[in-house]
């Protein structure tokens, strides 16, 4: 046994086989001498009633000293009833991130996520998420590190906050899981970049262009039958896109669409008169329980995304997305007078706050009737006295 110095250590003669030289002042800290002439600093204690050993580092790449200040932050955790060593050999068993997202994706998503949800959720997996921690092991990813992945897709923030929501979800997965400690979630309280909101609606005269092209394509033949039916029911119902092209007869009764599941669970959506008379119209084909029929003869209407690019193209619509002639509906909904609560209902919001994105409608209707009576009121004034007339500035 002697100390353990930079002089000492490679003065040390290299044999043919492997030796341990022992530190005379620190007990348990040792140097291990390979035959290949690589010479490693470690500790040795003992724990659970067995002899350990945990290597610290090569000498060069530590100094003694440096090995030395180590194997004493080692030994200190011994006695505090650590176990370094299978601390060390735990962590190289923990699974890493990119482990948790199979498991995220198969014992969680494919069971209790809608197939839209399901979709995204691969998405945001392959393309962001495994990419950037996936080697990483599931207890060393920070609340710095998310911040930091969230700041990379600052370009993206629509993108860059559902992942990191979804990740939230993950990382409470894995506390549940025992793959992380209770309430260690590092995607929490993440501040979430400001979202810009598509609004877009179609004035009465756009509503007019759309239904004479819908008329036009579906005289001439442009168009399926079914396509240009599935376009009016969107407008017609506010029903959701994948609401419609997956609707099966069984659904329909004559004044509503029974769907036995939605984004939002079942839904009893109303049925107008008109868009009854559509579908009533629509050809059935025997074995096919959809109403909006596709190419195959079992199946629906897949893609409606080709037609509409037609047709919007041909109403002079170019910047409306399919999804708008659902907040078309909600808007004229809310400036024909229909109460919140009641439209929550119709278009299947989760919540209330949803609908509320419709209420300036309602306010620029009643800012309107307001300033009639105003004017009327104001001219029958200035009929009535020499005063001055009365100007009502809107």
């Amino acid at each position: 046994m002697k100390r353990l110095t930079k002089r000492s250590v490679e003065q040390l003669e290299v044999t043919a086989n492997e030796y341990f030289v022992w530190d005379k002042d620190l007990s348990g800290f040792g140097l291990r001498v390979m035959p290949s002439g690589r010479k490693s600093y470690l500790v040795q204690y003992r724990a659970g009633g067995r002899s350990r050993r945990r290597t610290i580092g090569p000498h060069g790449v530590l100094t003694a000293d440096q090995a030395r200040a180590e194997a004493r932050k080692l030994l200190g955790d011994v006695a505090r009833g650590e176990n370094p060593a299978e601390d060390r050999r735990r962590k190289h068993r923990e699974p890493t991130v990119a482990s948790l997202c199979d498991r995220f994706l198969t014992e969680y998503v494919a069971h209790h996520c809608k197939p839209t949800t399901q979709k995204a959720y691969k998405a945001y997996v392959n393309n962001c998420v495994r990419p950037h921690f996936g080697s990483r092991k599931i207890g060393d990813v920070t609340r710095a590190d998310v911040v930091a992945f969230h700041h990379d897709l600052r370009d993206r923030p629509y993108t860059a906050n559902r992942c990191v929501a979804m990740l939230s979800k993950m990382f409470n997965l894995a506390e549940d899981w025992g793959l992380r400690r209770d309430g260690s979630n590092p995607a929490r309280r993440i501040r979430k970049f400001r979202e810009e909101e598509k609004k877009r609606y179609l004035s009465e005269d756009e509503q007019a262009r759309l239904g004479q092209v819908l008329a036009d394509v579906l005289e001439s033949g442009e168009e399926t039958q079914y396509a240009v039916a599935a376009i009016s029911l969107l407008i017609l119902t506010g029903c959701r896109l994948s609401e419609i092209l997956t609707l099966q007869w069984d659904y329909v009764t004559p004044h509503h669409l029974e769907l036995p599941d939605s984004k939002t669970g079942r839904r009893r959506i109303p049925l107008p008169r008109e868009a009854y008379d559509i579908l009533i119209s629509l050809p059935r084909m025997e074995g096919n329980p959809y109403v909006i029929l596709g190419e195959k003869p079992d199946g629906h209407l897949v893609n409606l995304q080709k037609t509409w690019i037609r047709v919007k193209h041909a109403a002079g619509l170019d910047d409306v997305r399919m999804h708008d002639l659902r907040h078309t509906y909600a808007s004229v909904a809310v400036m024909s007078g229909i109460d919140p609560f009641l439209l929550k209902e119709i278009m299947g919001h989760r919540n209330l706050q949803t609908t509320l994105r419709y209420a300036h409608f309602a306010d620029e209707a009643v800012q309107r009737a307001a300033g009639s009576v105003a004017g009327r009121l104001a001219n029958a004034m200035g009929r009535r006295s020499n005063g001055p007339q009365l100007r009502v500035v809107s």
